[in-house]
């Protein structure tokens, strides 16, 4: 029987994207011979995994994991909404947040190498990946992550699509509402010195543009752009903040009644800054058209 090294694992794997343990099975089957294997693969998983990995993944789901004071919050992604549905899907952003929070892996690639099995799937989260690719016929990816230590947590998911967490001390019940505040105001730092410096530069920018529209005078339109960007601080830090519950009062206000402390918080919102594919319904049929022409 001939010898089946981990370097046509490899090869096979990076050729049809199959699950590790897959490859090694069609390997097997066929007795060592390459082309064979690859064969048995595609008649198994269809070319569904290959085909599926260079579609884009915009739609998706955020999970989190809480256990004491240990926790996390991942995006996964998909295609399309229709797969958010999926229990399959979904039981793999939970099972990969449990991950992360247990483990608490470096990078998407240590995540992916990390024991888990599902749906007949494994050794690994990344042959799970692979392997409902193949089942279920769309691109699946591990978009990022991170994991919490040390400090009470407390977390809001907005259906599947927003997730927060929020680092805290003091009242549980305070920290979820900053929680849910967080995710629908959806502010960038904790206050306006933690603003990062490329976005108030941004909003400088184009108070200066407006400033100059305006006509005013060098001096009054300084001012103009000063006050502009001290409002825009105060809209996007959430101490500053009004407080969604009750906008009296902000919400450092809020916090400083309950005599709580929140010392950061995590926002993800699915498909930010994914630029998702938009189809041309109409181009694609001239498209088909123009080509059943040529070839006619």
């Amino acid at each position: 029987m001939a010898a089946i090294t981990a370097k046509l694992v490899a090869e096979l794997r990076a050729k049809t994207d199959a699950p590790m343990m897959e490859c090694k099975k069609a390997l097997t089957e066929a007795d060592g011979d390459f082309d064979k294997a690859e064969e048995l693969l595609r008649v198994k998983l269809g070319s569904k995994a290959g085909k599926a990995a260079a579609r884009v993944t915009a739609e998706g789901v955020v999970a989190s994991f809480i256990a004491g004071e240990t926790g996390a919050l991942i995006e996964v992604n998909c295609e399309t909404d229709f797969v958010t549905k999926n229990d399959s899907f979904i039981a793999l952003a939970q099972g990969a947040a449990k991950l992360v929070a247990e483990n608490n892996p470096a990078d998407i690639a240590a995540l992916a190498a990390l024991p888990y099995e599902q749906d007949g799937f494994g050794p690994t989260l990344e042959d799970v990946r692979v392997g409902l690719i193949g089942k279920i016929g769309e691109n699946m990816s591990f978009r990022r992550f991170k994991a919490f230590s040390g400090s009470k947590l407390a977390s809001y998911l907005h259906g599947t699509r927003i997730g927060v967490v929020v680092e805290f001390a003091g009242d549980e019940t305070a920290a979820k509402d900053v929680a849910m505040h967080v995710a629908a105001m959806k502010p960038v730092a904790l206050s306006s010195a933690e603003v990062p410096a490329d976005l108030i530069e941004k909003e400088r920018s184009v108070a200066q543009a407006k400033a100059v529209e305006s006509g005013k005078p060098a001096d009054i339109a300084a001012k103009m752009v000063e006050g502009s960007v001290q409002k825009y601080l105060k809209e996007v830090s959430l101490f500053n903040q009004s407080f969604v519950k009750n906008d009296k009062q902000t919400v450092e206000q809020m916090l400083k009644a309950a005599d709580t402390t929140v010392t950061g918080f995590t926002l993800f919102v699915v498909g930010e800054g994914i630029e998702k594919k938009v189809d041309d319904f109409a181009a694609e049929v001239a498209a088909q058209v123009a080509a059943a022409k040529q070839s006619a």
